[in-house]
């Protein structure tokens, strides 16, 4: 019921009580209750619920929506958005509408498209990867360390693979260049024994990801390349998850910042021997990426479900369903489709019946 509609009960159910009605029997007729009626009194009789139809004031006249539509669908300004349109018909001295109220037109007779004969540019997903085992799936990136002097940085390299989220390379540079990188992903297949055609390694779309010495290494050595789209970070969630976990260690020094890249480098090797070695994953149900690396993680889950058991055995009356599922996914999967993951993780069950 509108503000006006409101007034109108109002006042007739004051004319109907001065000539003698009784209140309540004049809002049995209109289909109100005497509440209602007094809380319109007292509160006014606009709607100040959330999410409801309110009169504006200086909404536009049909007529004024007429002359938006047919004007911004001209042969002059339709191949135009409004963010254009507007200031061209300023120079002209004419004034119809704001660009969002434009919008907000177009949105509503469902003409809020690309306006020009040029496509915008398409960017699809990348193609899902998964990983059964490490040395399988790489992941990498490179993020800056800040120095002593403003605006100079640091370049850390890092390369991780997403089934254990060891890190499986690094370097520290002064500048980003392909060459760099072509050095780091050798280095680290070596120190992996990675054979031909075992391992993707996936980034994004900086320039010394797809440099071409960076990819011609990559040919050589047999590693399947993977991009992110652009400026979409979510595409390689697990480099960036690691850059995080780097910037808000204790140690990082965030105000001190780094003076040389040797000592840069010094604290960067510490903490991937502590990441790697003594790093207690979340994502890895708090065991070290070494031993998820080295396949030791199956023997500590199962002790640890077997610790549970027994807690449960000794006191079943404080457990009011199974006991914690230390179970970690035997696959493990980059950009995979949304709907897909969380469907595999509600069905993981129970892990009595998994172990």
């Amino acid at each position: 019921m509108s503000a006006s509609d409101r007034q109108v009960a109002i006042d007739l159910v004051q004319e109907a009580c001065t000539k003698g009605a009784r209140k309540h029997k004049a809002c049995e007729i209109l289909e109100l209750s005497t509440r209602t009626l007094e809380r319109w009194k007292r509160e006014g009789v606009v709607d100040q619920r959330k999410g409801a139809d309110k009169e504006v004031g200086n909404k536009l006249s049909e007529e004024e929506r007429k002359l938006i539509l047919k004007t911004i669908n001209s042969s002059d300004y339709c191949d135009l958005p409004p963010c254009k349109i507007v200031p061209l018909l300023a120079d002209t001295g004419v004034y119809i509408a704001s660009e969002s109220t434009i919008y907000r037109i177009l949105r509503k007779e469902r003409q809020l498209s690309h306006r020009g004969l040029s496509q915008p540019r398409k960017h699809n997903k990348p193609e899902a990867h998964e990983a059964t085992g490490p040395n399988q799936l790489w992941s990498w990136d490179i993020t800056y360390l800040p120095t002593q002097v403003r605006g100079l940085y640091f370049y850390l390299y890092m390369i991780m693979d997403v089934y254990s989220r060891k890190i499986v390379g690094w370097t520290i540079q002064h500048t980003q260049s392909g060459s760099c990188a072509a050095d780091l992903i050798q280095q680290a297949c070596i120190d992996e024994q990675i054979k031909r055609h075992q391992v993707i390694l996936h980034s994004d779309n900086g320039a010394p990801m797809k440099a071409s010495t960076m990819l011609a290494k990559m040919e050589s050595l047999g590693v399947a390349p993977s991009f992110s789209r652009p400026s979409v970070s979510d595409d390689n969630p697990f480099s960036e998850s690691l850059f995080r976990t780097i910037k808000y260690h204790p140690t990082f020094p965030l105000t001190e910042k780094f003076e040389t890249i040797f000592d840069a480098r010094r604290w960067v090797m510490r903490f991937t021997q502590w990441y790697n070695t003594e790093h207690l994953h979340s994502g890895l149900k708090f065991i070290t990426p070494t031993q998820r690396h080295t396949g030791v993680d199956e023997s500590i889950m199962n002790n640890r479900h077997k610790v549970y058991l027994e807690a449960k055995k000794d006191n079943p009356e404080r457990w009011s369903g199974q006991t914690r599922n230390w179970r970690l996914p035997a696959v493990v999967r980059l950009n995979a489709n949304r709907k897909k993951r969380m469907a595999e993780r509600s069905n993981l069950g129970g892990l009595e019946e998994a172990i």
